[in-house]
């Protein structure tokens, strides 16, 4: 057979474990080694297992993984997280829908913690959705609000996404990261936005909170400053360059654990817990990326990547055009695949013609990333809408999605106007500090 028609075989394959629920690691690896062994021999497969398995095992830039992952747990096993929603709170939750909001500010601060949207989505959910429901809010919208909230992890730094996509692509995980923070504050922005108007459309929706006093507001303040210093630090850190992103996250992560010793809330069996969970999370993401290391070499035998992309690059558009149907691919397939198999599938696909076109990388990535995010909450894959389900079990599946349903749409304008001015992701990237 020819490579075209094996590689093609592959790709097939690969979406039929998908779709019956292999893990993404294990569907990845089957067909990379599989392809590879078909169409050089056994030894080639094995000998290409063997080296980058090293080679990623071995890599210093994968250490942000652990580390920020860390951070984040030691934060939410401590309590942390929960003081930056009490913050948001205390300031913004006496006005309509000011806890749909304050809980997305809280997820924000999260996702500067950990990195991870299912991490952001399962500790807001379980800190916030039982005020909003204490104060009468519309499920729709408690629920809705946190799962689009809990997909801010995977855009504002530190973000495993941005870090996957910098080894699948050789490109700085620093200047992802930097990146990453205005499309991800103008997200924040575009989410209370949506709040402001759904509330005010049907006032039932987020009824108003107490009134807290100055007193109240400056004591939330303070408690959420530590967190906020260490997410300031390590951002900042990596802009001006005092940090690079391994020493950012080693930084950040040591911080968090002092802070939390010195407030007497990190035991050795909370801290323990936190390390477990931190080594099984880095092992899927390393899991995955040596599967994409075994599934790439096998689709460029195939040619298949660039033959689509000799295709995309020769239909009579522009690049604007050209952009606009690989980010559509994007959307359809969020509706069916899980963020990262999306990531290693088509990267090796697209980022040729996309650095053929002449367009920025970086940029790119951003633009990618985001519509990652909005895979994580389309139906009927839609992994963030299932966590949120998990947390709040009374309510039906089909009112989470429904409330999710105006927030996915707010990404889809941000991701507009993201396309259309790249300078809000490239501005503080092309200024950073080397």
């Amino acid at each position: 057979m020819s490579g075209e028609l094996v590689g093609l075989l592959g790709i097939l394959a690969l979406f039929g474990l998908l779709i019956i629920r292999v893990p993404v690691a294990i569907s990845m690896f089957a067909v990379g080694f599989a392809g590879i062994w078909a169409l050089r021999d056994l030894k080639s497969a094995m000998s290409l297992m063997a080296s980058e398995s090293f080679t990623l095992a071995s890599s210093a830039e994968l250490v942000v993984v652990p580390l920020f992952i860390l951070m984040g747990n030691v934060a939410s096993v401590t309590g942390m997280s929960a003081r930056l929603y009490d913050a948001a709170y205390a300031i913004i939750g006496r006005f309509r829908g000011g806890l749909a909001s304050a809980t997305v500010l809280g997820c924000a601060g999260f996702a500067a913690l950990s990195g991870s949207s299912v991490a952001s989505a399962l500790t807001m959910g379980k800190v916030s959705m039982a005020e909003m429901d204490r104060f009468n809010y519309d499920n729709r919208l408690s629920t809705g609000v946190v799962a689009a909230g809990g997909t801010l992890g995977i855009l504002i730094p530190p973000s495993t996404g941005f870090v996957i996509y910098a080894i699948l692509t050789q490109q700085s995980i620093g200047r992802l990261f930097l990146a990453g923070v205005l499309p991800g504050l103008l997200l924040l922005a575009m989410f209370i936005a949506t709040i402001a108007v759904l509330c005010w459309l049907r006032p039932g929706f987020g009824p108003a909170g107490p009134r807290t006093t100055m007193s109240e507001k400056s004591r939330k303040l303070v408690g959420a400053l530590p967190v906020l210093g260490v997410v300031i630090l390590t951002i900042g850190g990596i802009y001006t360059g005092i940090f690079s992103p391994v020493e950012a996250s080693a930084v950040g992560a040591g911080l968090i654990i002092v802070i939390g010793a010195l407030m007497g809330k990190l035991t050795f069996a909370s801290f323990w817990a936190a390390a477990k969970d931190s080594v099984v999370t880095t092992a899927t993401v390393m899991l995955i990326l040596i599967s994409a290391h075994m599934l790439n070499p096998f689709l460029a035998l195939t040619h298949i990547p660039s033959l689509v992309g000799e295709f995309l690059a020769g239909l009579d558009v522009g690049p604007m055009a050209i952009l606009g149907l690989i980010l559509l691919t994007y959307l359809i397939l969020g509706c069916f695949l899980e963020g990262f198999a999306m990531l290693v599938l088509t990267m090796p696909i697209y980022f040729p013609v996309i650095t053929q076109l002449g367009l920025d990388p970086i940029w790119f990535g951003v633009l990618v990333v985001l519509t990652l995010e909005m895979g994580l909450i389309s139906p009927p894959v839609g992994v963030n809408v299932f966590i949120v389900k998990s947390v709040a079990k009374d309510v039906p599946l089909g009112r989470i999605f429904a409330g999710v349903t105006p927030f996915w749409f707010a990404m889809l304008v941000t991701l507009v106007i993201l396309v259309a001015f790249p300078q809000i992701s490239l501005l503080l990237p092309n200024t950073m500090m080397n």
